[in-house]
């Protein structure tokens, strides 16, 4: 125990060090900064702000709002964006066409904020769910996620999304292999610079709900032969740690740059364990069920706001997280600079 030489009271008296505002920062261990932060948002192809009834303070956005937004995110010091879709649910198909479609919603918001803020990093979804009419992240075939004609569909995908800009790549979907596939096309086509963060270890959660709602995916099958009731088959249990390791060590060999644990609260063992395993740079993204759950008890008086959030984004970087995808961001940059 490193601790083990330390004297003992009354000589040593560990409260000396937490009487004043000026100490405590002075021994801080860890410290959250806007740079820690990536701003989740999402984006619809209509006019204005429509909110999230599950998410107060939180709504899709227009093409021109996530344009305005980059610009925000600028000048709070966020250093990137990670943008997700709202597909009207009348252009979805089994396949997930839109998901590649060069001109679709996805290609033009990434160029929107591009040129808005070229120095805000955009970080793309590489996933079917929202484009797909079953909401599942793959295609599907007699009842089973196919896992190889997936990938093939999420490359076009992720070409598409860096060919219109995108800085990050960020493959969800969890099918086994998409990391090095994804690689291997990138520098095909030129985009060796494209960076991957890979959803390495991604749960299958109950704290993704509000998502759903916010980017429209609905709800999924009841588990006919047609439709696959829940995503347990490609996304993790729950119950595992040494598996999470095995799921980043495959990505890192594959090629990611950084590696991602979903959902963040619940899983800081998660974190904590790849960051110490590895040595990447380890994200955790505070999902739509910590955002909600942390709006509802503040909206209702149980918890202080302000504190709860910075609070809660502190502990990813306790645990030794090298930044936080949080819908949050906004709020949690002009926190810090107050």
């Amino acid at each position: 125990m490193k601790n083990a030489h330390l004297a003992a009271y009354p000589a040593l008296r560990l409260r000396r060090l937490r009487q004043a505002d000026w100490v405590r920062r002075l021994v801080r261990e860890s410290v959250l900064t806007p740079a820690d932060l990536i701003w989740s948002m999402v984006v619809h192809e209509g006019e204005g702000e429509i909110p999230v009834g599950s998410m107060p303070g939180v709504s899709r956005l227009s093409v021109k709002g996530c344009a305005q937004a980059a610009v925000e995110a600028r000048k709070l010091g966020i250093p990137a964006i990670a943008v997700f879709p709202h597909i009207d649910g009348a252009k979805k198909d089994a396949t997930g066409t839109l998901a590649h479609d060069p001109n679709g919603l996805v290609a033009t918001a990434v160029k929107a904020m591009k040129d808005a803020a070229p120095e805000v990093g955009i970080m793309c979804d590489v996933a079917l769910d929202p484009f797909t009419d079953h909401g599942h992240d793959g295609l599907i075939e007699n009842g089973r996620i196919l896992n190889d004609p997936t990938i093939e569909t999420l490359v076009r995908q992720g070409i598409m999304q860096a060919q219109a800009g995108a800085d990050i790549l960020a493959p969800s979907d969890m099918m086994d292999g998409r990391c090095g596939a994804l690689r291997t096309a990138l520098e095909s086509a030129g985009l060796q610079d494209v960076m991957i963060m890979s959803y390495a270890a991604k749960y299958a959660s109950a704290f993704y709900g509000p998502y759903r709602e916010a980017i429209g995916s609905g709800k999924l099958g009841t588990g006919s032969v047609d439709n696959p009731g829940d995503k347990k088959t490609y996304q993790m249990d729950f119950a595992n740690s040494d598996e999470a390791l095995r799921e980043v060590a495959l990505d890192i060999a594959e090629g990611a740059d950084m590696v991602m644990v979903k959902p963040g609260m619940p899983y800081l063992d998660i974190v904590q364990r790849v960051v110490e395993t590895f040595a990447m740079p380890t994200f955790a993204f505070q999902v739509s069920g910590e955002y909600a759950m942390i709006k509802a008890a503040t909206q209702n008086g149980w918890l202080d706001e302000e504190r709860a959030i910075l609070e809660s984004l502190g502990a990813f970087k306790r645990a030794g997280a090298a930044g936080v995808i949080s819908y949050f961001a906004p709020v949690a940059a002009r926190l810090m600079g107050a």
